[in-house]
């Protein structure tokens, strides 16, 4: 039987999330912007579960798949690992640095939700310390943000294994040249990235659209609320977004769609309904705060795919 397990290659990280009740406009000075020294009291703070590769194992255990994270975690993470054991994914791809902390995002936004992020790489850095070799059969793997040389490293590893391999670039993508990004598109069997992210891919690499979808046995471009477009043999398939309940929060909304994506790869879906799952969960992503606070069955996907899009899948 062949496998159906999904490596997820990417950032493990926690997220904390600080509101400034006022505005940081009215505490910087225009003309004393080059000396900023200023202080922002924070009456509420919380810690969210984060990392792409976190919030992709989340959605795509929930819908029934197996995924294998492949990720680096710091000093700090012994709570991050307990709560996958108590989801059932799997922790044996992931390194704990012992010198570093678990990448960490801070985030304080203001009454007007403008926002003063910092974000720390922490044992990130180290991913390229972990190798595809390691994790046994697989049906397919993603390499989603993470650390620079561990994204080169682990794109290169999966070619030469042979293994179907996703390229998910996202926020990681400017730290690409367009050599570098050319070499991931070749590697890559399919490539998924959101509008921004794809106008400057094609920009960095001087290539078009058709001539990145001729590369790949699937291109796969997010458009938010108007939906998605996937360029598979040939063809361009046009994937509606999916009413959402509530928007509440983007964060992981991205990671859920590519959850969609690989849970119809592993079960060698077409490209229609595999987009249209992919949306479907985007969409319930967006109603909830953080990127790991939704939660559904098997079933109940199963049930809203149908009211959504008038068929079973």
């Amino acid at each position: 039987m062949t496998t159906k397990t999904a490596l997820i290659c990417g950032s493990l990280a926690f997220d904390k999330i600080m509101q400034y009740h006022g505005r940081f406009g009215d505490a910087l000075l225009a003309d004393q912007l080059h000396k900023v020294n200023v202080s922002f009291l924070v009456p509420t703070l919380r810690t969210e579960y984060g990392g792409c590769s976190a919030n992709v194992a989340y959605n795509l255990k929930m819908l029934g798949g197996d995924p294998l994270i492949m990720a680096t975690i710091g000093q700090d993470g012994g709570d991050y690992l307990k709560r996958f054991e108590q989801q059932g994914i799997s922790t044996r791809g992931i390194k704990t640095i012992p010198h570093a902390y678990t990448a960490q995002c801070f985030v304080t936004a203001d009454q007007d939700n403008n926002q003063i992020n910092a974000f720390h790489p922490g044992a990130m850095e180290f991913a390229h310390e972990n190798n595809v070799a390691d994790m046994g059969e697989l049906r397919v793997a993603i390499v989603a943000p993470d650390g620079r040389g561990g994204m080169l490293k682990h794109a290169r590893d999966c070619a030469q294994l042979g293994i179907p391999l996703m390229f998910d670039p996202g926020q990681q993508l400017p730290r690409f040249n367009g050599e570098e990004l050319i070499e991931f598109i070749n590697q890559a069997t399919y490539l998924a990235c959101n509008d921004y992210e794809f106008e400057m891919l094609m920009d960095r690499t001087g290539l078009t659209l058709p001539e990145i979808a001729s590369r790949l046995k699937a291109l796969i471009v997010t458009r938010g609320e108007k939906g998605s477009e996937i360029y598979a043999d040939g063809q361009r398939h046009e994937i509606p977004s999916v009413q959402a309940e509530a928007v509440v929060d983007p964060t992981g909304c991205g990671d859920a769609y590519r959850a969609g994506l690989l849970y119809g790869i592993t079960l060698d879906l077409d490209w229609p309904t595999t987009g249209r799952i992919a949306s479907l969960l985007g969409a319930i992503k967006i109603a909830h705060q953080g990127g790991q606070n939704h939660s559904f069955t098997r079933d109940e996907i199963a049930q809203r795919f149908e009211a959504a899009f008038g068929y079973r899948f």
